[in-house]
């Protein structure tokens, strides 16, 4: 694992990373490589790659970023990275596998209510999509909207979001 960290930080081409990435999010499906990976500094290197103009490489590092948000203490470095991943989602081609591993990401990441706020400002960009989006996306969505609404908090920003 740590050899594959340092290869990502070494290299800039995106087939080699994105190799590198399909194996820690592989890695990371097991919790205690989640914890490993963490100790290692691996999530800000992989939350790096987030701003790669690749799409291919973001998406799979949206993809090992989201299986290691299945660890609290991997969520709390993470949350770092949630605007970011939003903006992704909005500008990611609608239905896109890239806009699919963000949204899956912010599902995981909107389970409980500690990171909603980081979410507010792209409500409308959810419910655009919601009606816009193959069923897939769609789905996707609901599942981010159905986490926000359980937080009432929230309530007011969904119901008063523009569409």
């Amino acid at each position: 694992l740590q050899k594959l960290i340092h290869l990502l930080q070494a290299t800039h081409d995106p087939l080699i990373q994105e190799q590198a990435l399909i194996t820690l999010s592989n890695s990371a499906a097991f919790s205690v490589n989640q914890d490993i990976i963490r100790k290692l500094g691996g999530i800000s290197v992989i939350g790096g790659m987030l701003s790669d103009c690749i799409p291919k490489v973001k998406e799979k590092a949206l993809n090992a970023l989201n299986n290691l948000s299945m660890n609290i203490k991997n969520q709390e470095e993470i949350q770092v990275y949630i605007t970011q991943v939003c903006r992704n989602v909005e500008s990611a081609p609608l239905n896109s596998h890239l806009q699919l591993a963000g949204l899956r990401l912010l599902t995981n990441m909107s389970v409980t209510s500690d990171y909603h706020h980081k979410m507010i400002n792209s409500i409308p960009c959810f419910l655009h999509l919601l009606s816009e989006g193959t069923e897939r996306t769609q789905i996707q969505v609901l599942k981010v909207l159905v986490n926000l609404s359980a937080n009432q908090a929230m309530t007011r920003h969904i119901l008063r979001a523009q569409v």
